[in-house]
């Protein structure tokens, strides 16, 4: 069980609502608990205004000290790379707004529906996807998601709905115990995906409510996690993810990163540690295009000569597909193999 990376913050630890209250989004805060200059990243305030700083101090405990270039700090620490304008990047890199029958809900694949269950989150990644969405308007969870679940029920095809985000566990037990319940009224239903980074970041949110909640739906519930790297989950993590296995499948979608994760042996870490947890590796995804995030894109050929080392080394279930999202398309595009 790996340790942890430093003496954990102080924290008054109640429950999981407390400790997303209590998340740090000050950049000078973060860094002074951290002990690392300012200097290592230029033009972070203004970046921070563009997209706002927020981690909880439980995430914040597995940050190497001292260390500016930790992989976990990269991806929640705003640098001045993101004020760059890139060709072929946008603020709707996978043609979300063009697939929305109804506010919050979008219609991309057959057979199934994602669902904007929130447009809050625990941490902000720096290269969230939809760190640009419009929520605000966009949000079915204002009038119950109504339209949502109507359209659902009016859609015999859909057999799977995906909540999403945002990230859907961040709603109160009683909200997404409503939105579940809705759900398990229409009968073509089957299944239940729930995407979620919680269980990474705030393991606490796994509690005995939640899965008795998730353990009583009629529906075949599985929950895809996102983790990018090893060091991401400790022995907290560990047992949250245990107890989450009970009750529903447990699938890893991640995104491979420049300077990050984009190594044969960081993914291999990640991966055997997973599946110690009881996760399935299913998607690495190539970066989305989304603005202010290009200083992470790893490109196609880097990417392909991770894939054949991890192949060669691992068995293949701890493999997960390499895939681009690409607007249009009927599904997810695969890179490495068919």
């Amino acid at each position: 069980m790996p340790k942890s990376a430093s003496k954990p913050l102080p924290l008054i630890k109640t429950n999981w609502q407390q400790q997303l209250a209590q998340a740090i989004t000050s950049p000078g805060e973060l860094l002074e608990i951290l002990h690392i200059d300012a200097a290592h990243f230029p033009q972070l305030q203004q970046a921070c205004e563009l997209f706002q700083l927020k981690v909880p101090r439980s995430y914040v405990d597995k940050i190497k000290r001292g260390d500016a270039n930790d992989p976990l700090l990269l991806q929640i620490m705003s640098t001045g790379h993101e004020l760059n304008k890139v060709e072929g990047f946008n603020k709707d890199p996978v043609g979300d707004m063009n697939t929305m029958p109804v506010p919050g809900l979008l219609h991309k694949y057959h057979g199934r529906v994602l669902l904007i269950a929130t447009g809050a989150c625990a941490v902000h990644c720096r290269y969230c996807f939809r760190r640009h969405f419009p929520y605000n308007d966009n949000l079915s969870a204002r009038n119950h998601w109504h339209e949502s679940i109507e359209y659902i029920r009016q859609h015999s095809d859909i057999k799977e709905v995906i909540l999403s985000g945002g990230d859907p566990l961040i709603l109160s037990d009683s909200k997404l115990a409503e939105l579940i319940s809705q759900l398990d009224t229409i009968p073509h239903l089957r299944r239940l995906r729930i995407h979620s980074r919680l269980p990474v970041v705030l393991p606490d949110r796994i509690t005995d409510d939640l899965l008795a909640l998730l353990k009583a739906s009629r529906l075949a519930v599985c929950v895809v996690i996102h983790a990018n790297h090893s060091q991401e989950i400790g022995s907290q993590e560990y047992s949250a993810l245990n107890r989450l296995s009970r009750v529903a499948s447990l699938l890893n979608q991640s995104v491979l990163l420049k300077g990050i994760n984009d190594t044969a042996d960081a993914q291999i870490e990640l991966n055997e540690r997973l599946f110690e947890c009881q996760v399935i590796p299913y998607y690495l995804h190539l970066l989305d295009p989304v603005e202010g995030a290009a200083h992470f894109d790893v490109n196609e050929s880097h990417a392909r000569k991770i894939m054949l080392k991890l192949k060669a080394r691992l068995p293949g279930y701890l493999v997960p597909k390499l895939v681009r999202e690409i607007s249009g398309e009927n599904s997810k595009v695969s890179i490495f193999g068919l």
